[in-house]
């Protein structure tokens, strides 16, 4: 082949794939697969995972599961997929598994007080922790539960205690592990019930010796989350662990039990850490943290002596999300990640020359089809003088000589990290295929830039993180593709709060705004919510504590409800009716506010939804009203 018919070739060739890309739409969206790490195999030549596909006719998602050749790439379909992997529930000598069950311990309905009325519908409660984000108590608890190896015996860990493990609402069996001498088992649970267990989030770690049956608190006097409890091969104990008592975002370090002593890995180190391995030889930990607007590969060794201080080093850097670390096979990390083009693979990370190689495609064919936004790294001044990072995703095909109608996204959590993650939902991809430029900013409250700076949101919900968000908003309009005239402001849970209170402070600046599960009323909010801990530790404790500055400042200034007479901006809200943590009558409120100030509103309720929408009809309906509000008003 001459050069020139190449360069006619590699032209068309490149001209047809062009063509045949097309902007993501809601409908691609929910063909696309999530790829979940199993495990290792027990050879550790394979990873096993799971495959979910959305099945929207069906309104469920449907499973099969694989195993990968770490080497030659060979996919096979398993049909038992546990049966490769090491089952850590079962001790090293065999003789015991660990589960859980719920047992009933309480009486809660109408008919366990008065079992004449069996046909009663009727819920009593004499203290908190009444309904958990999603679930109303019924009086039922998580217990761990020692099963014997031919199920002669059976040993209830917490037998005739309130207390659960797993944890609610999100515990799984990472909250139990067998020491690898198979004469003890670790489990995590918060010794607190009722009204005391919705203001506290002081979980311990428990050990339970099989031989004795006696039980000790590895974390006494540890007042914060501890957690996930993790040995190394060679029978250390590692743990995940918060300081302070009801801040559930607060720094989140490694400890680890060295010699009896506790040692925490982390504690010099200005980051807080997601999740963590130990390295097959015991002699470091590898986790991931936010940093820098994106999740990323780390490592601290394991001191010789404790006068010297552990050193956090590095590993990996680029504009993507390393979500979670499945384990070590040889010089190699198995990892999963995502960016804001590309939904979660399976790589592997070489340890010795700090590069990834992509393990699994199960979407590659998919995203071909696609057109991917151009995504951007910018730092805007705040109005306090500091650099923030902003993320903005441009349309496919973007044209600076065109004008786009661009959407302020406003993160949730309060304290969550905006990173390279991607949503199912909150798609920037998905936005920015409509047409839509998206500013992401990082504003104060999101871990990776520091801990003071992701502090700095508690207390302070409607201040200095407002100044944030216009700032991030202000600069990207001062482009000439940004149509100035069509901004718009979205976001969810405290995004959503944030929605609610710029409506209210935004000077014009927006033309429309959207929000999901938002708080309108800061002190309805605290009345009906469920961890009591959330909004005492961020609010600044209860409305009716006037001596309180801050808690004065967040009922009345911070609060979205104070300022609804200066709304006249249209606004979608959308809620779930089985949202606890952020009650139904929050959007209500906001709806019904909105509706007689005689501003153009719509309301969206999600009657079977929680904080977030899982179903996948459910989800098409709520882009389909997100898209269809943004043509109408912006």
């Amino acid at each position: 082949m001459s050069r020139i018919t190449w360069i006619i070739t590699s032209l068309f060739l490149i001209t047809t794939v062009s063509n045949a890309q097309q902007a993501l739409t809601p409908e691609k969206l929910w063909t696309i697969q999530r790829v979940g790490a199993m495990g290792i195999s027990k050879d550790e030549k394979s990873v096993i995972y799971r495959v979910s596909t959305p099945n929207v006719a069906e309104d469920k998602m449907s499973s099969a599961f694989y195993s990968i050749d770490i080497v030659t790439k060979a996919v096979t379909e398993v049909k038992d997929p546990q049966s490769l992997i090491n089952d850590k529930n079962v001790s090293s000598d065999g003789k015991w598994k660990i589960s859980s069950k719920k047992v009933k311990l309480n009486k809660v309905s109408g008919s366990d007080f008065y079992p004449a009325y069996n046909k009663s519908n009727v819920q009593i409660f004499d203290a908190l922790h009444y309904r958990h984000w999603d679930t109303w108590m019924d009086g039922t608890y998580n217990h761990s539960i020692l099963t014997s190896s031919d199920g002669s015996k059976e040993i209830d860990l917490l037998e005739g205690q309130p207390f659960h493990c797993p944890q609610l609402p999100f515990g799984g069996d990472e909250d139990y592990v067998w020491n690898p001498n198979g004469k003890s088992v670790l489990y995590v649970t918060k010794k607190k019930s009722g009204t005391a267990y919705a203001i506290s989030t002081n979980t311990d770690l428990y050990e339970y010796e099989i031989a004795t049956g006696k039980t000790t608190n590895l974390t006494e006097g540890m007042l914060g989350y501890d957690t996930h409890p993790l040995f190394s091969r060679q029978g250390t104990l590692a743990w995940l662990s918060m300081a302070r008592d009801g801040f559930e975002a607060d720094k989140q370090d490694i400890i680890i039990l060295q010699n009896k002593t506790r040692v925490n890995l982390t504690k010099n180190w200005d980051e807080s850490v997601q999740s963590f391995i130990w390295s097959n030889d015991g002699k470091k930990l590898f986790f991931t943290a936010a940093v820098d607007g994106t999740l990323q590969l780390f490592e601290v060794s394991i001191p010789n002596s404790p006068k010297i201080d552990p050193t956090v080093k590095r590993l990996s850097s680029g504009d993507f999300d390393v979500n979670s670390i499945v384990g070590q096979v040889g010089n190699q990390l198995v990892v999963t990640r995502t960016s804001f083009n590309r939904t979660a693979e399976i790589y592997l990370f070489n340890l010795d020359n700090a590069q990834f190689s992509q393990l699994t495609s199960v979407n590659d064919v998919v995203y071909q089809g696609i057109k991917t936004s151009k995504t951007e790294r910018r730092m805007v001044k705040t109005t306090d003088g500091k650099d923030m990072l902003v993320w903005v995703i441009y349309p496919p095909d973007f044209d600076p000589t065109k004008k786009y109608p661009t959407l302020l996204y406003c993160q949730g959590g309060p304290q969550s990290p905006l990173t390279q993650s991607y949503s199912f939902r909150w798609n920037f991809q998905l936005m920015a295929a409509q047409g839509y430029i998206v500013v992401a900013p990082n504003r104060r409250g999101m871990p990776g830039h520091g801990t003071e700076w992701n502090e700095a949101i508690s207390k302070d919900w409607g201040g200095q993180v407002m100044d944030d968000y216009l700032s991030a908003i202000d600069a990207v309009a001062e482009e000439p593709y940004v149509d100035r005239s069509r901004l718009g402001a979205v976001g969810a849970s405290y995004g959503g709060y944030s929605v609610f209170y710029l409506a209210g402070i935004h000077k014009h600046r927006f033309k429309t705004f959207i929000a999901h599960a938002g708080v309108f009323n800061t002190q309805s909010m605290y009345g009906t919510t469920e961890e009591l801990f959330f909004v005492d530790f961020d609010m600044g404790g209860p409305y009716w504590d006037y001596s309180n500055e801050a808690a004065r400042k967040t009922y009345t200034t911070f609060n979205p409800a104070s300022h609804v007479q200066k709304w006249d901006t249209p606004i979608l809200i959308l809620h779930g009716a089985k949202d606890y943590r952020v009650p139904l009558g929050q959007g209500l409120e906001a709806f019904q506010a909105a509706q007689l100030r005689g501003i153009q509103s719509k309301l969206v309720i999600f009657p079977e939804e929680n904080h977030w929408i899982t179903k996948p009809q459910n989800g098409l309906v709520w882009q389909s009203e997100f898209f269809k509000w943004l043509k109408e008003t912006l």
